[in-house]
């Protein structure tokens, strides 16, 4: 199983968020394309693979290519699976998720809960520009990466990270997108460490 958690530090759990302006409410653009390069290939999905979105340290919203239905390669679509979830927060008790469409879940925990209920499931590996490269290390079996939006991480997430032994890897010298960063991660891993084609 590979797994992406996505921090997203501008988008409010309560926003009113317009499908005509996703840029505009706090870049949840950033998220929508971090679920499709995340679930997404040429003519299929990845029903190996989970995205969480970490929203404003409050929600996580779960995307499980398994089960998703009606995720399609375009933003608009995808945030309004996503806005759908966002629109049922009241519904999560606790940590009890609410499911407002197949394959989409959403649970009233921020990163640090996030990272104990996954931490179990894979190696956690923080994708850093000042990490180890990529190809310097053995892919794991069951990967789950930590990445930022369009921000860094603050220095209190960090610290988070670095109490969950989060390794640091690099995927190349150049600064990606998040959803770019998700490409290269699933490329990396597609290829045995960019070691077959």
């Amino acid at each position: 199983m590979r797994q992406f958690i996505v921090v997203g530090h501008d988008v409010s759990p309560d926003a009113d968020i317009s499908l005509d302006d996703l840029p505009g409410a706090g870049r949840f653009d950033v998220l929508c394309r971090s679920v499709t390069a995340g679930l997404l290939t040429s003519h299929g999905i990845r029903t190996d693979a989970l995205v969480h979105l970490v929203i404003d340290d409050a929600v996580t919203i779960t995307v499980d290519g398994a089960s998703v239905r009606r995720l399609n390669p375009d933003e608009r679509s995808t945030a309004a699976l996503l806005r759908g979830a966002l629109e049922e927060r009241e519904e999560a008790i606790g940590h009890q998720p609410v499911e407002s469409s197949p394959g989409v879940e959403l649970r009233r925990r921020g990163l640090e809960a996030t990272l104990d209920a996954v931490a179990a499931s894979g190696d956690l590996i923080v994708l850093d520009e000042d990490g180890d490269p990529a190809p310097s290390v053995q892919p794991p079996e069951d990967p789950v990466f930590v990445l930022s939006d369009h921000h860094d991480f603050t220095e209190d997430e960090r610290t988070v990270l670095a109490q969950h032994d989060a390794t640091p890897i690099s995927l190349g010298p150049q600064a990606l997108h998040g959803d770019q960063a998700i490409t290269v991660a699933h490329n990396w891993l597609d290829t045995g460490g960019f070691e077959r084609y």
